[in-house]
């Protein structure tokens, strides 16, 4: 019988913070944030070894809540609040 993996990042919430640590240690170029920056560490095996589909969750959790703010054609965010983390 197999048993179900614990998903630290399945909750949006908990997600969503972790891109913001992600986001908040990269330098901004003109106040933008390449989405690449922040998606490889989150899905990476070395990293936080997370899913496409919690990276989508917590990046529109963070969307929502006014903690990130995605450029229109979805390759760069912005910080916004610092301190939702």
């Amino acid at each position: 019988m197999k048993h179900a993996e614990i998903r630290p990042f399945a909750d949006p919430q908990v997600a969503a913070r972790k891109l913001l640590e992600l986001a908040a240690g990269v330098e901004p170029v003109d106040g933008r944030i390449h989405i690449e920056k922040i998606n490889a560490p989150f899905l990476s095996k070395n990293g936080c070894q997370a899913t496409g589909a919690e990276f989508g969750a917590g990046l529109k959790f963070a969307i929502e809540r006014g903690w990130l703010e995605l450029h229109e054609s979805g390759t760069f965010v912005r910080l916004i609040k610092a301190e939702a983390q």
